[in-house]
C-alpha cells in the first residue's frame, strides 16, 4: 500500500515537473493497461458464455444409482470446443422456492465433471447428495448446478 502510494507520488511530481518527457509514456502505459483489461473482459466474457452453453441435469435417482451416490447428472458440452475441466456446488430448492436448501459446509462434497469432454459429447454419473437442512427430504427437492468454474481448450 505505501509502495504503490510512493510510485503514484513519484509518478505525479514527474509529470508536472516534466511534462513533455513523463506525458507520452504515461499514455502509452496507460494505453498498455487499457489493452490487458480489455483482453481479459473479452476472456472472462467467453468463459461465461462457454460455461452457459453446457447442460447440466441434476436428479435425485435412488434405483438409477448407488445408495451413497443417489445425486445422478448428466451433462452436455453444446460448445464448439472441449471442456478441460470443470467444478461446482449443488443447489437444493424446493419447487418454487429461491431458498438454498444445501448445507455448503467444509465438509460438503467437492463437484468435478469428467476431465475432458469432447464438444457435443455428454457425461452421465452418480454423485454424492450434499448434506441437506434438517427435515428435509432429498426426493421432494430440485437440484441445481451452481457457481460454474471450468476451462475449455482452444
Amino acid at each position: 500500500m505505501i509502495i504503490g502510494a510512493f510510485l503514484i507520488l513519484t509518478w505525479l511530481v514527474l509529470l508536472l515537473r516534466y511534462p513533455g518527457k513523463a506525458l507520452p509514456i504515461s499514455l502509452a502505459a496507460l494505453c498498455g493497461l487499457g489493452l490487458v483489461a480489455l483482453v481479459v473482459v473479452w476472456q472472462d466474457n467467453r468463459e461465461a458464455s462457454q460455461l452457459a452453453r453446457l447442460d447440466i441435469r441434476l436428479s435425485y435417482a435412488p434405483g438409477q444409482c448407488p445408495a451413497d451416490r443417489a445425486l445422478h447428472v448428466s451433462m452436455r458440452n453444446a460448445n464448439q470446443a472441449p471442456l478441460s475441466e470443470l467444478r461446482w456446488r449443488v443447489g437444493a430448492y424446493a419447487p418454487g422456492d429461491t431458498v438454498n436448501l444445501a448445507e455448503n459446509t467444509y465438509a460438503a462434497p467437492r463437484y468435478r465433471g469428467p476431465g475432458e469432454l469432447q464438444a457435443g459429447a455428454e457425461w452421465n454419473d452418480c454423485l454424492p447428495l450434499p448434506p441437506l437442512r434438517a427435515g428435509y427430504r432429498p426426493q421432494t427437492l430440485e437440484f441445481r448446478a451452481e457457481h460454474l468454474q471450468g476451462t475449455f481448450a482452444n
